[in-house]
């Protein structure tokens, strides 16, 4: 029997409480598809880091790179100062380990916990695509007089061709995908037979940041017009975007955007499509090792209650399978997820689902 090992850090608050109920799920699901998940924890997090002083250890990086993915709960401890441990842990990762790809569907299972009026599953079903390594997370800039009344303070945005290139190029490959019906997809198999384009919109800003926009639409429509002919191409402000989320959903198929711009839209994603505790996403090295998490924070004020929601996590575990190829399994969870959301749950919010944390990841496993 095949073996994925997939390498798991629980991290802060409820991470180890979802991401066991990721696990569960996956070894649910593992023996009915012919293959075995062995997972190795790592205490990496707030404990380790007031424990010690260290935030990673030197081999951090090197002991996860032998692995083709991991499995995140959450990074954020509320005794350690803010910016420590996400830079420490989840930038230091994302940029060492070149996951250059944040990945995000963002998909309505129930239009019960939708805020939007009148709009259901076939209108919220897109995919945001967020350059991971560069922009303004690349911590380039400084201070010169540093708390004096004359301070000054600079933060640069860095965006090369290489990095613009492979991300456009990737979400590219996304939409065609989609349109082709592959897992996380956005046609139905009526809209692919009858020859519908995918679409990919570039949300950025080019009428402010002419610079770096001027590079993303560039590059956009240079390798979109010569390699993917067979997507349409979209722009929309980032403004725009934030207002299309809300008023009409469904003119999305897959969005491309940087960092800072793809790190805000997609928690409004992740509101529309029933809020943090559904929403999972993914930071993909196509090459290397890629790390899986729900996009939700640690909520330490529900630690060991039995009460947060796991499905987000469980997600997570999906789309780590559909990365190892192992897209049918990957399917039986999101099929499971959405039976248990559309029959079992009162709420997605923590402590108002009916159920407990536990209780929710005993549910999908029973399904898949």
């Amino acid at each position: 029997m095949k073996t994925h090992h997939v390498a798991v850090i629980g991290g802060d608050g409820t991470g180890p409480e979802v991401v066991r109920e990721a696990i569960k799920v996956l070894d649910a699901v593992a023996p009915k598809f012919g293959f075995k998940i062995e997972d190795t924890p790592f205490d990496f997090g707030g404990d380790r880091y007031l424990r010690t002083g260290e935030v990673l250890p030197e081999s951090a990086v090197a002991d996860l790179r032998k692995f083709p993915a991991i499995l995140l709960g959450a990074i954020g401890h509320p005794d350690v100062k803010p910016g420590i441990l996400e830079k420490g842990i989840l930038l230091r990762l994302r940029f060492e380990m070149e996951q250059y790809i944040n990945l995000r569907p963002v998909k309505l299972y129930d239009e019960r916990f939708c805020p939007l009026k009148d709009k259901a599953p076939e209108h919220v079903d897109f995919t945001v695509i967020r350059e991971n390594n560069e922009g303004l997370y690349t911590g380039s800039g400084g201070f010169v007089f540093k708390g004096t009344p004359h301070e000054i303070a600079v933060q640069e945005s860095i965006n090369t061709r290489r990095g613009v290139e492979r991300c456009l190029r990737y979400a590219f490959e996304v939409a065609r995908k989609r349109r082709e019906g592959r897992p996380w997809k956005g046609l139905t198999p009526d809209e692919v037979k009858a020859g519908k384009k995918a679409q990919l919109t570039l949300c950025g800003k080019t009428n402010v940041l002419t610079y770096a926009f001027d590079l993303w639409e560039r590059v956009f429509h240079e390798i979109g017009e010569r390699d993917y002919p067979d997507v349409k191409r979209d722009y929309a402000h980032v403004d725009a975007t934030t207002m299309w989320f809300v008023k009409n959903p469904e003119w999305f198929d897959v969005i491309v955007t940087d960092n800072m711009f793809g790190d805000i839209i997609t928690d409004l994603g992740a509101m529309i499509q029933g809020g943090m505790g559904i929403a999972a996403g993914g930071n993909i090295n196509p090459t290397g090792t890629s790390m899986f998490e729900p996009i939700g924070g640690s909520a330490p004020k529900y630690t060991g209650k039995n009460a947060i929601n796991p499905l987000a996590a469980i997600c997570a575990g999906a789309m780590l399978l559909d990365h190892l190829g192992e897209a049918k399994a990957a399917a039986a969870i999101e099929t499971a997820v959405i039976k248990t959301v559309r029959e079992k749950l009162k709420s997605l919010a923590a402590g108002k689902m009916g159920y407990g944390t536990r209780e929710v990841g005993d549910l999908v496993a029973s399904m898949v």
